[in-house]
């Protein structure tokens, strides 16, 4: 019996090049400002347009402000750079959700909300978070832009099928432990490669119990492990999730998407090329302390000590520590703390905004800590503000900026200065992916907020 990634992928095959790749059709393509421009210039060239252009969904993200997003871009590159696909977007009659857009955002985020990403589908993206609409039970993966165009041109592309890969977490989730740490906890067991030519599915009970937002930054970090992608078989809570939604199939087409939707699983006796079983209850909070996403610990552990670390990656380890500032076993607990960001494709989401105000309600912001808090898109502004959750931040000393991928990447105007310390929501905390000379720690919404208000790191649990 197939696996659902074959029964999605097969469902796709347009033909099978022998000894060669297997040209893939593919549903939805997304296009961020940094990616795409190369793509647009090559279609000039060959004078052709977009074969479905209707599929194509436009959107800045990496290089919009978080703030005074009504006025011109003051940084020439990123204004060049959104300026552009807003006139290729136009050019190619695309559709386009610009800056001050009401359905503008982070593109990973807005593609869920909107039931634009929807189960059984192939989506695909000049970006490597593509691999998070895989929480709505769809092959999603990032390309280059070389494929970018290839799509564009022909609504497919040339890829070479990877292997399959199920990662089932049993057991419930402890007080304080969310899919952020799952995540994390998976990367340092997987280590960054270790999941490398493989799709994932994620599955087990602690998967199915995960709300959508939950599952969608789950599958956001599959790309941190090395793998292709990862995605959740679609449920009940997929379909309730998605029913409603602006692009989501209506009416009689609904009945029929859900009940094709149903079949989306992968059999009993289905055979995976690697099966990996966790145990929830190894899972607490977590934060990382290097400069990878894998090399993280649960937040009461210490940091490795040399003789635990393989002869051959002590040097870097070492490298690693000395960036961060840090020593082998030493407790992250207590570290001082100079900057907090929540937002981002992997917490930027409302749920992510709720645990926040969880930690913060009735406290205040440190005084030293800068925080910036982003939400992902305009709908998850909106829905904060509706539930209050905007008052419960600025009574706690935090204000909330416009939607971007703001402090997850050092191509806007919010970088980390060199040597600060940011406790960070976001997904990658390589040397300066947060600004020159930036030192980043990884870590969820609740243990952002927790260091928000104390200004050091801190056990969210011990506020909850």
């Amino acid at each position: 019996m197939n696996t659902l990634f074959d029964k999605i992928w097969d469902k796709h095959v347009v033909q099978v090049v022998e000894d060669g790749p297997t040209q893939l059709y593919i549903d939805r393509l997304y296009c961020h400002e940094v990616t795409s421009p190369q793509a647009f210039a090559g279609m000039r060239a060959r004078g052709i347009g977009c074969l479905r252009p209707e599929q194509i969904f436009c959107m800045p993200d990496h290089n919009t402000p978080t703030h005074d997003q009504d006025k011109p871009i003051e940084d020439p590159v990123s204004k060049t750079q959104v300026d552009t696909l807003a006139k290729n977007a136009a050019d190619f009659g695309l559709n386009h959700f610009g800056m001050m857009h009401k359905k503008n955002g982070i593109i990973h985020v807005v593609g869920p909300e909107r039931g634009l990403s929807l189960p059984g589908m192939t989506i695909v993206c000049g970006d490597s978070h593509t691999s998070t609409h895989g929480a709505m039970g769809a092959v999603a993966f990032g390309i280059g832009t070389s494929e970018v165009e290839m799509v564009m041109a022909s609504q497919c592309i040339l890829q070479s099928k990877p292997k399959s890969m199920r990662i089932n977490i049993e057991g419930t989730l402890g007080k304080g432990v969310t899919a952020k740490d799952v995540a994390l906890y998976l990367m340092a067991q997987l280590t960054t490669s270790g999941a490398t030519g493989y799709f994932v599915e994620y599955a087990g009970s602690v998967v199915r119990d995960l709300s959508m937002e939950g599952r969608l930054t789950l599958c956001n970090l599959s790309i941190e492990m090395g793998a292709r992608g990862g995605f959740v078989a679609p449920d009940e809570k997929t379909f309730e999730y998605i029913k409603g939604r602006e692009y989501a199939p209506k009416g009689e087409e609904w009945d029929k998407a859900v009940k094709y939707w149903k079949t989306l699983k992968s059999g009993d006796d289905a055979v995976f090329d690697k099966e990996l079983t966790f145990n929830a209850a190894d899972i607490e909070p977590r934060v990382t302390y290097g400069t990878n996403p894998g090399m993280g610990i649960g937040i009461t552990e210490k940091i490795p000590a040399i003789d635990t670390i393989d002869e051959a990656g002590r040097a870097s380890y070492l490298k690693s520590l000395a960036y961060m500032g840090f020593e082998p076993g030493d407790s992250m607990l207590g570290k001082k703390v100079d900057y907090v960001f929540l937002g981002a494709c992997t917490n930027g989401r409302i749920e992510d905004f709720r645990a926040f105000a969880s930690i913060v309600k009735g406290r205040r912001k440190a005084d030293d800590v800068v925080a910036w808090l982003v939400p992902g898109s305009w709908l998850v502004d909106e829905q904060i503000r509706e539930e209050g959750l905007d008052k419960v931040l600025e009574e706690a000393g935090f204000e909330i900026r416009q939607p971007g991928c703001s402090a997850c990447l050092a191509m806007n105007d919010d970088k980390i200065p060199a040597g600060k310390l940011s406790v960070s929501t976001s997904n990658r905390n390589f040397e300066g992916r947060q600004g020159p000379g930036a030192r980043t720690v990884l870590a969820s919404p609740l243990v952002a907020a927790a260091a928000a208000v104390t200004g050091v790191i801190t056990d969210p649990r011990e506020m909850m």
